[in-house]
């Protein structure tokens, strides 16, 4: 299993897969994602809360928890360091990145996005479900802890300096020239000195992601081309795992996600900013 299934391969597959939907909606577009969760569903998935298998200590969204909040949690849904898993959302690809990531900064390897997400399943032929799934039987989960898929802030002030990583922000170009609005209030506009723009929606096609030739084209555009690092940002450590899912999609190197993200570089104010 790679980092990307189809819908029609999640249809063929015999079982053994826990299906999760990580569905998240930005704080300025009022929709539930556990509501329309219980309103249709992938049969027997079950809905993962970011926020709530987080940094509860944290004021920044939904920041990596500790491994062993994530071990319980992935634990509580009968996932096992055995267990294979694929995640989906609402709207296509968008936040099923993030928790695709979570379980590998984890130490779990068995774990893939559904490409198209719930949109994909039902144009396929999938049936959907309602309501909340039934009890499962907790299993052991071990969580270990990759420090390499992962950038601070200090790392990325250091980056400054040093320039080593290319840092790719996949917010949409308004927010990262500073022209609109941040969806969360006390934000500042603009980007991190020396960032690349790649939106997030520049590399999927109707909420599925690019094929792995035309995915190399768009990304050796925004300055990816397998040699210098590349870190992902973007609001709140959610589509930057998009971008860090299509550079593995595309054969690129793995790039690491700074998890704080805009919701901590620009809530500061001493931090530099470009506009």
């Amino acid at each position: 299993m790679g980092p990307l299934v189809t819908a029609d391969w999640l249809l063929a597959a015999a079982g053994g897969i826990t299906v999760l939907d990580a569905s998240y909606y930005l704080p300025n577009e009022g929709k539930d994602a556990r509501a329309i969760f219980l309103g249709g569903h992938i049969p027997g998935a079950r809905f993962v809360d970011i926020d709530a298998v987080s940094d509860q200590a944290s004021a920044l969204p939904h920041m990596l928890p500790a491994p062993a909040a994530f071990a319980q949690a992935a634990g509580a849904l009968g996932i096992s360091n055995h267990g294979r898993v694929v995640v989906y959302d609402q709207r296509g690809i968008f936040s099923a990145a993030r928790l695709w990531w979570m379980y590998r900064v984890f130490g779990h390897d068995d774990v893939a996005v559904l490409d198209g997400g719930l949109p994909a399943w039902v144009a396929a032929g999938g049936a959907l479900e309602t309501g909340a799934p039934a009890a499962v039987m907790p299993a052991t989960f071990t969580a270990g802890f990759r420090p390499e898929m992962v950038r601070s802030l200090a790392e990325m002030l250091a980056n400054l300096e040093t320039k080593a990583a290319l840092v790719l922000d996949a917010r949409a170009a308004g927010r990262f020239d500073g022209t609109v609005p941040e969806p969360r209030a006390g934000m500042r506009g603009g980007h991190i000195p020396g960032a690349r723009s790649l939106p997030f929606s520049e590399v999927l096609e109707n909420g599925r992601m690019l094929p792995k030739e035309k995915l190399r084209a768009r990304l050796a555009a925004a300055g990816v081309d397998g040699g210098r690092p590349v870190v992902t940002s973007c609001g709140s450590g959610v589509t930057a795992a998009v971008l860090s899912l299509a550079m593995l999609v595309a054969g690129l190197p793995e790039a690491p996600i700074y998890d704080g993200s805009w919701s901590e570089w620009g809530s500061r104010d001493d931090t530099p900013v470009e506009v």
